[in-house]
């Protein structure tokens, strides 16, 4: 099998998986929703002042719930024995990290993108700022998955490794909340957002680039 068959055919293995166990695209997808329309509640009937933390809102419900779906990345992978496979694999092991990674956006990162906008219709968000947060979203969530598989494959091998995930990858999170909260406040405004959109954009290619490499070491030493 050549390298684009291997990598299509991880995608295709791990989207079927994900359709068979509903409840990996269901529960941070309804994690997602359920922050965020308890917000209002908790807030209170100020319409004002939620249109105005909306974007916020929106990135940090987006960001618990990928942290929510981790785990899932690569632990069926590692109990079944299916992940010393694509270690021991003649094709190098990033690129088929890579292609889990692409299938775990797939399940997880694109339906959050797709439920986005009626939540900021829901949180009163202007229609000018709509288009500025699925784009802050089509670029960041990816960048959630991939660096979130180096700190998933460093604790894979731990029975109790969720709290040490949040500690790995938490602060590695933060560039991409600030530049794209503040991108989606600045459209709102009004406000040019060329700066934002780049600084995004130049985190995602980097981490394409540089996040299947580490991702491919750490699993290796976590299943030797």
């Amino acid at each position: 099998m050549s390298l684009s068959h291997a990598f299509f055919a991880i995608i295709r293995r791990d989207l079927l998986l994900a359709l068979r166990k509903r409840s990996e695209i269901a529960n941070p997808l309804l994690f997602f929703v359920l922050v965020i329309t308890l917000f209002p509640l908790g807030i209170g009937a100020r319409p004002q002042l939620l249109q105005a933390i909306a974007p916020g809102i929106i990135w940090v419900s987006a960001l618990l719930a990928a942290m929510l779906s981790l785990d899932s990345l690569f632990r069926s992978d590692f109990d079944d024995g299916s992940l010393e496979q694509i270690v021991l694999s003649p094709h190098p092991t990033s690129v088929l990290v890579l292609a889990k990674i692409i299938a775990h956006w797939l399940v997880t990162g694109l339906p959050l993108l797709l439920m986005a906008p009626l939540l900021a219709v829901f949180l009163g968000m202007p229609q000018s700022a709509i288009g500025m947060l699925l784009l802050t979203l089509l670029l960041g969530t990816p960048v959630l998955s991939l660096i979130g598989a180096i700190g998933v494959a460093l604790t894979v091998g731990l029975r109790r490794g969720g709290m040490l995930l949040s500690l790995l990858v938490l602060p590695l999170y933060v560039p991409v909340l600030i530049f794209a909260g503040n991108a989606v406040e600045m459209a709102s405004n009004g406000l040019p957002v060329t700066a934002q959109i780049n600084i995004l954009m130049a985190i995602l290619l980097m981490s394409l680039a540089l996040a299947p490499w580490p991702t491919a070491a750490a699993l290796k030493m976590s299943i030797s």
